[in-house]
Parts: C-alpha cells; structure tokens; sequence
C-alpha cells in the first residue's frame, strides 16, 4: 500500500515537469514551418512586396520611409523591400509558380530545410496595375490548390493604394491640327490620322512631320499597352465590356492592324513609354493613349527638351487603374510577414503618404486628400495642359476575362509584334 502511494506521488511530481520541459523545448526549436513561428519572434521580420512600375518610385519612397521610422508589428522590426515587375510579368510568374507557391496539401512543417529557407524570399504582397489581374491570379491558383490567395473581403483584402488612368497625351502643336480637322480626340480620329495616305500634310499638318505616328506601350511589357487595346475596342464597340468573340471578328482586327501600325517600332519599345516619349521626342510619336501619372511625371522632361508641352485629353471610355495593396494569405507567409504588410499598407494610405503620391502623378485613394493638398502636386503644377482634378465621365472600361486578355496578346503576337 505504501509502495502504490509512492509510485502515485512521483507521477504526480514528475508529470508537470514532463510537460514543462516538452513546452520549453517546442518553444526554443520547434518547427520552422509550423506554428512555433509566432511563439518566438525574430528580431526582424522582412516582407517582399512586388510592385507595378507607375507606383514603384512612390512605394520604394515611402519603403524607405516607413524603414529608417523602425516601425513595427507585435514589437517586431519591419523591413519592407520592393521589388518592380509589370502587372503583366507579375501575374506570368504566378501563372507559372515561379514564386514557388506550395502544393495542395503541402504545409511548411512538411518541407525540408531548404525549401523552408526558399519561403524567406516569398512575396507577402503584391502591388499590381488593377485589381483584375488579382483576380485572375487568384482564379487560376484557386482552380489548382481549391482556396483563395488572394481575398477580396475581411482584414486581408486588396486594397487600393492609389488611382490612375489612361488619357490621351499629345503635342500641342499636333493636338491643335486634330481638334480642327476632327473636333474630338478619341480613337475613331487617331485610327483616321494613323490611316491618312497623305501623312500630316493631309490632315493640315505640316510636312516635315511624315506621317501619323502613335504611342502605344508594347503589350507584351507592359499591361498599358493591353490597357490601351482594350480602350480602343470600347470604342470602336461602343461598349464598356469586350468579348473573345469582339477580339476574333475580322472587321475589328482589320482596323486596329491599321491603327497599331501607326506606332513606329514595337520591337524596340520598352516597357517606358512615357519616358521613351520625353527622351526622343518625335520620333518616338506624336501622341497616344498612356496612363496619366507616367504622362504627368514626364511633362517636365518633354517641355525641356522639346519645348512642345503635351495637351491631355480624356477619353470617354475610362481605364482606371488602381493599384492594389493584395496581400498573400497561405501558409507560404507567417501572421507575422501578414500583419506586417497590413501595417505598411496603412501607412501607404495614410494622409501623408497619400499627399506624396501627389509628386508622382497619382490620384490619392484616401478621399481626404485632394489633388491639390500639396504644392508639389502634379496636378497643381500642369494645370494649364488639360489635367482635370475630377473627371466628370463615369463610363468606365470593364474588366475583360482571362480568354479576352490571351485573344488580344495572341492577336497582337501574330499580327503586330515585330
């Protein structure tokens, strides 16, 4: 009897010490990829966040910032790199998991060492042109793992940062001769000035200027360019949504052939446009349909040096882009990589970063700031050139599906790509 109850109390002792020590021990070791993670917090946490190429000189400004402030998340240090890459690279790179998203199934505690350390350079956000390529990178990793990534309700969801969108930039001198032979900028009179067998002579030009040439970004670099396609089918449609079956049909091809042959070499254009536009001028073109901020950043640059300032136009059927913060939700991330990047996000949009973005020819996406909150506003600055702080026209361009996106880049890859 007195040897049971000794071997009782021992037990009794000895348990709580069991448990204390297999506590102590999960929390100093653990398990890389499972949830000790947020029992012991590093002494920094890193978050990559890849960023479309409007906003990236904004974004990387305010990474600095928001880094030299040693801002944190649950005490932890937050150290925010950005990486560029184009909407469309980006949403490429997803299709293709080059970012090395785990498979159904597959959980961190799962993996080897080295694939664990792989998961360091995961992107936790992702800045895009527009919110619908999130969708279509969701869609399609939905489809394979049988879960979001990307949300689109709740704490994690995409959140626009800023606001753009495509308007028309032209030369002053050859904006003038259109709006007298045509009334109105839009696509009908560029597809009409790009086609003129005459040239500028033609239209009431002058002949030292040759013919029409238009500014299209290369839509295999840059989403712009889709963008700008996408523009022109609403018009010629007369419709803010395009289908597969508009893309295929043989009188609409006819004509944006002829319209897209007006932009002078697309095998040399790069993923900069606007840029392109201010450093060479004329030749580059005359004028096109470019996202605003880009236009907005080089007007400095192209009244310089071509002392020619460009006139904005905006069009009636609107492409908006507007940048959103889409923060990746599976296990490839720690809470703490999430919540770190919701803590960057506000402070994206806060009033301060927000009035920055005014620098860079954005439109704010927090509504208490105006676009002229600041004296270093763009929008302040080129008033004078057509730049309206509201654009009263409400029609905007739908977003197309996956298949209308890969109709018009393959179309555009067989028939214009040089």
């Amino acid at each position: 009897m007195n040897r049971t109850r000794i071997i009782f109390i021992s037990i009794i002792i000895v348990a709580p010490l069991i448990v204390g020590a297999t506590v102590l021990l999960t929390n100093r070791g653990g398990n890389p990829g499972g949830p000790a993670l947020t029992v012991e917090n590093p002494d920094t946490v890193t978050i990559r966040i890849l960023t479309s190429l409007p906003v990236e000189p904004w974004v990387r400004s305010a990474a600095e910032s928001f880094n030299a402030e040693k801002r944190t998340v649950d005490g932890v240090p937050i150290q925010v790199q950005v990486e560029a890459v184009d909407g469309l690279t980006a949403l490429g790179r997803w299709d293709r998991n080059e970012y090395g998203a785990l498979e159904a199934g597959q959980t961190p505690e799962t993996l080897t060492d080295a694939e664990r350390a792989a998961l360091d350079k995961f992107p936790v956000a992702w800045i895009p042109d527009s919110r619908y390529l999130v969708e279509l990178a969701n869609a399609a990793y939905k489809e394979r793992l049988g879960r979001d990534v990307f949300l689109t309700d709740g704490e994690y969801r995409a959140r626009p940062i800023a606001i753009s969108l495509f308007t028309w930039g032209l030369y002053n001198t050859r904006a003038d001769v259109l709006e007298k032979k045509y009334g109105e900028i839009n696509w009908d009179a560029i597809h009409d000035a790009a086609t003129a067998a005459g040239g500028w002579p033609e239209l009431g030009g002058e002949p030292a200027w040759g013919f029409f040439k238009l500014v299209v970004p290369n839509p295999s670099r840059n989403v712009g360019g889709l963008a700008a396609m996408i523009a022109a089918a609403g018009e010629y449609y007369n419709r803010t949504n395009i289908s597969v079956e508009d893309v295929v049909n043989p009188e609409f091809q006819a004509w944006l052939k002829e319209l897209m042959g007006a932009v002078t070499d697309f095998s040399s254009s790069s993923a900069y446009s606007a840029e392109d536009f201010a450093l060479f001028g004329y030749s580059v073109g005359d004028g096109g349909q470019l996202l605003e901020s880009d236009l907005l950043q080089n007007m400095q640059g192209i009244l310089t040096r071509w002392e020619d300032p460009l006139a904005l136009y905006y069009p009636e059927y609107l492409t908006w882009f507007d940048f959103p913060f889409s923060v990746w939700v599976g296990p490839e991330t720690s809470a703490l990589q999430k919540n770190a990047a919701l803590e960057f996000q506000r402070y994206l949009l806060s009033d301060e970063q927000q009035t920055a973005a005014l620098a860079y020819g954005l439109r704010p996406a927090n509504p208490n700031i105006p676009v002229d909150a600041s004296e270093d506003s763009l929008f302040t600055k080129w008033a004078d050139r057509g730049v309206l702080p509201v654009v009263p026209r409400t029609t905007a361009m739908r977003s197309p599906d996956r298949d209308t996106l890969l109709a018009l880049l393959r179309w555009f890859d067989l028939n214009v790509k040089q």
